[in-house]
């Protein structure tokens, strides 16, 4: 079993900055795909972005926070942070961190991932 757990999140002015984390534990592996994905009040759950590592370091983003969210991992390869600036009221949602310890052909699917952290609420004020 694997454990995640998101902090970071706040309330923030529209062109501000926050930083999520996702933390693992438990059964981590050497190689995995973490998500990020959010959900706002009445939408369905949408990618965010994602870090594959698998034979290297690979990164994708949905094209609504390209150039403005960046994924990364820590040394120790448990911790994954999500860069975000720029923000946008649009921003506004739960944020949710996710893993597949399984090789992820799409990793903007939710189907993809086996296990997900709680989430933070991301609130971005106008």
């Amino acid at each position: 079993q694997v454990q995640l757990v998101e902090s970071g999140g706040g309330l923030v002015q529209a062109g501000g900055s926050l930083r999520l984390s996702c933390a693992a534990s438990g059964r981590t592996t050497a190689s995995y795909t973490m998500g990020w994905f959010r959900q706002a009040p009445g939408k369905e759950r949408e990618f965010v972005a994602a870090l594959t590592i698998w034979s290297g370091a690979s990164t994708y983003y949905a094209d609504s926070v390209k150039g403005r969210f960046t994924i990364s991992r820590d040394n120790t390869e448990k911790t994954v942070y999500l860069q975000m600036n720029s923000l946008k009221p649009d921003d506004t949602a739960i944020y949710f961190c996710a893993l597949t310890t399984i090789v992820a052909k799409i990793v903007e699917a939710r189907s993809t991932y086996g296990y997900w952290g709680r989430g933070t609420q991301v609130t971005v004020s106008s």
